[in-house]
């Protein structure tokens, strides 16, 4: 007897079954067969070597290339995540002000950011932070991959908690807004005091998440001069004659952190709705049942 069938589709009987188990394991056999190849053309061309790799990992190659390429990744992201949710703040609450004007040119700029990739607009800040540099000298020309990095990111990421905020209010229900009107809360009282911050409290995992995508992002920087984890690694690599297995460990490195940072975001999402899901009210008892004693 088969399966239940879902929404979507019919779920498969015996026979499908068996054929889906099939394709799993040829699909599992083929990534297998992949990898041993890999490891063995890389044998081959001497590039599992011991030396090669314990040069990418030795104390030497911690504190001159990945420690320092860490602390300008993290330093970078840390300023950006600030930034991004002061500006997704910002725009997200004047998309809901109660002026249309207002809403549709903080509306426009939001979409728009959205819609430019994160990399052009690294690329294109850098380039006029470039020229601001050689035309007046306000910024060090050594320092417009930095900026460029951070106001790309914050623009970005800013824009898209702005979506965030913006449609966890509107997905609030509206008893909260009438509520607020009644004990004499204005329009701008009621969505800074009672609306965005519950708004805050129920996008909290998704808006951990894009905190978890800047850290990411961050590494984009590589590509306009940004002396992240990757350019450190790859110095590194050029000068052990080592650059997979550098660029392999600085993989690692940041598949660490992102790990480590998504298990945090899950555990202070979980923590945040176990305290806001509030008590379990009490089942009536039967008709003509005493309520309980205090």
């Amino acid at each position: 007897m088969s399966a239940q069938p879902t929404v979507l589709f019919d779920a498969p009987g015996p026979r499908g079954r068996r054929n889906i188990l099939l394709l799993n394991i040829v699909g599992v056999l083929l990534v297998v067969g992949l990898i041993v190849k890999v490891l063995v053309d890389l044998a081959q061309k001497g590039q599992l070597a011991g030396h090669l790799w314990i040069n990418a990992i030795n104390g030497a190659a911690w504190q001159d290339y990945l420690l320092p390429g860490l602390q300008f990744t993290l330093q970078a992201a840390a300023i950006s995540v600030a930034t991004s949710l002061v500006f997704g703040l910002a725009f997200g609450f004047l998309r809901l002000a109660p002026f249309a004007v207002i809403r549709w040119g903080a509306s426009i700029i939001v979409e728009f950011l959205r819609a430019v990739p994160v990399l052009v607009m690294m690329v294109f800040l850098y380039t006029a932070l470039a020229q601001v540099s050689r035309t007046t000298g306000a910024i060090a020309a050594e320092d417009s991959p930095y900026y460029a990095v951070i106001i790309g990111l914050t623009l970005y990421n800013g824009s898209v908690i702005a979506e965030l905020i913006r449609s966890g209010v509107n997905g609030l229900p509206k008893g909260q807004r009438e509520a607020a009107s009644a004990i004499g809360m204005t329009r701008n009282q009621s969505l800074l005091l009672v609306e965005v911050p519950q708004a805050i409290t129920a996008m909290m995992p998704s808006l951990l998440s894009q905190i978890v995508i800047i850290i990411k992002d961050s590494a984009l920087g590589y590509l306009i001069g940004f002396y992240e984890l990757l350019q450190y690694s790859r110095q590194l690599g050029s000068g052990q004659g080592n650059m997979l297995q550098a660029l392999v460990v600085a993989a690692l490195v940041f598949i660490v952190l992102n790990t480590v940072l998504t298990l945090v975001a899950r555990w202070l999402a979980g923590r945040l709705s176990s305290r806001t899901s509030g008590a379990t009210a009490l089942k009536p008892g039967p008709a003509g049942s005493s309520a309980p004693h205090l």
